[in-house]
């Protein structure tokens, strides 16, 4: 945590499917174990068929509320590039973007539940696609990383839901969000199910190749 900051500020953003409530319970339990205050909120959950999702993460000495003030966030995660540019509300030159090299295909809610299949990283397109976001975003803070994070996990792992620990891990390793590697590996193996605890703790180990 920035020694001038009483309290740290997390924007989690993106599509349903993508393990935005996860990240939100990892890192509260990791502020946890760091003896913080911590106060978090789910302001989207239309968290099925790519709805938007939005989370907010508040951590320090002592936190008096769950939602984050405009111009406020430290750090922003959009796990979905367009959703990133729902945080521009919180964020300031400094605040940290960090973007996933992912957009979800237009969804139609009208179309049949058998005709819908859900994003992957095959969503991927040409950097010039990137470009008007990009712009956008960078009229509003300095600080942009466009990472291909569900390209990665799917290459390595064969699938990209774990897309949103190797951001944490890159946020972690990179110095951008201000809790220990150990207590990230604490709370995710409490928080996450035995029989995926392996593919998660190689994601988040993976991120620090990529942050270096």
């Amino acid at each position: 945590m920035r020694k001038n900051n009483k309290e740290f500020n997390i924007i989690i953003n993106g599509v349903g499917g993508q393990g935005l409530i996860t990240l939100l319970k990892i890192i509260a339990e990791a502020a946890l174990l760091e003896n913080y205050d911590i106060r978090t909120s789910e302001l989207h959950g239309l968290s099925q068929r790519g709805g938007s999702v939005e989370v907010h993460i508040r951590f320090g000495q002592k936190v008096y509320s769950p939602l984050i003030p405009q111009g406020k966030a430290n750090l922003v995660l959009s796990l979905e590039s367009q959703e990133a540019l729902n945080g521009l509300y919180y964020s300031s030159k400094d605040t940290i973007f960090l973007v996933n090299k992912y957009h979800t295909p237009t969804f139609l809610k009208d179309i049949p539940e058998k005709d819908y299949n859900p994003p992957t990283a095959s969503s991927h397109s040409h950097d010039g696609e990137w470009a008007p976001i990009l712009k956008t975003l960078k009229q509003f803070s300095r600080n942009i990383f466009l990472i291909p994070s569900s390209e990665i996990c799917q290459k390595e792992f064969g699938t990209d839901v774990v897309a949103g620990i190797y951001f944490l891990g890159f946020a972690i390793y990179k110095k951008f969000l201000s809790l220990k590697q150990t207590s990230i590996i604490s709370a995710i193996k409490k928080t996450i199910p035995e029989k995926y605890l392996d593919l998660n703790i190689k994601t988040f180990k993976l991120s620090k190749k990529y942050a270096k």
